[in-house]
């Protein structure tokens, strides 16, 4: 059952309170912490409201989703990014229409959205996705992979790495992800030190609505907030 506008609205004041809280606690700017709506399953109508109101951005999982919502103009003027799990096959339908490609798992996946990227003849902002946790049942690289995959993003021309995202284990008691959120801050700095070619840490996307004041704490830049702003989905 979708919210209305008004408990949204009230949903992310409280979010916003929160992460301002928590960017305070570590000696940060609260402005610097973009918030991501992430709307999976909900229909173009109720993202439609929701671009009202004090969000940065939205994140969609399926690309089916992501191009019929974009086709509807349910965002409005407001970006849209990947953050779910992206196929080879989906990448045509994906590049240039999302602002930025959060799920970036593989050099096969890299290639074929540089590829894509090229012929629309556009640059393509993504992020590659770290599995901090080694989960068998998630996607993403390990933080030792990622080099090889930064090694050959840094040769592709029409792909532009501004970070890294990571969903960590799902934590059973409070405070519990916050070592995986500072590993991937320790390697979100250590990727910044090298230079690479069309290579820039400029975004640390992680937490979601159970732990996201953990994550800005470790230095998350981007939270993904679905359940708390829209919601538990049935």
């Amino acid at each position: 059952m979708a919210f209305s506008q008004e408990v949204m609205r009230e949903n992310v004041q409280l979010i916003r309170e929160k992460m301002a809280q928590a960017a305070r606690s570590a000696g940060r700017k609260p402005e610097e912490i973009l918030l991501c709506a992430a709307s999976k399953v909900q229909s173009a109508e109720t993202v439609a409201l929701a671009r009202g109101l004090d969000i940065d951005l939205f994140g969609e999982n399926r690309v089916q989703e992501l191009t019929q919502k974009h086709e509807a103009g349910a965002y409005g003027d407001k970006p849209v990014h990947m953050i779910g799990h992206l196929q080879t096959n989906k990448v045509r339908q994906t590049v240039g229409c999302a602002a930025m490609i959060q799920s970036v798992d593989s050099v096969r996946l890299l290639e074929a959205i540089d590829a894509e990227a090229q012929r629309k003849g556009i640059r393509q902002d993504i992020l590659l996705e770290i599995n901090i946790g080694g989960e068998e049942s998630k996607s993403g690289v390990s933080p030792g992979e990622v080099w090889a995959i930064l090694e050959k993003a840094a040769q592709c021309p029409a792909v532009c790495v501004r970070g890294l995202m990571s969903i960590p284990p799902v934590a059973e008691k409070e405070g519990q992800n916050r070592r995986y959120f500072s590993e991937m801050r320790q390697l979100f700095v250590d990727i910044a030190t090298k230079k690479y070619d069309n290579i820039s840490m400029d975004f640390l996307s992680m937490g979601m609505s159970a732990d996201f004041e953990d994550a800005i704490l470790e230095g998350a830049n981007i939270v993904r907030v679905g359940t708390a702003i829209f919601g538990r989905r049935y």
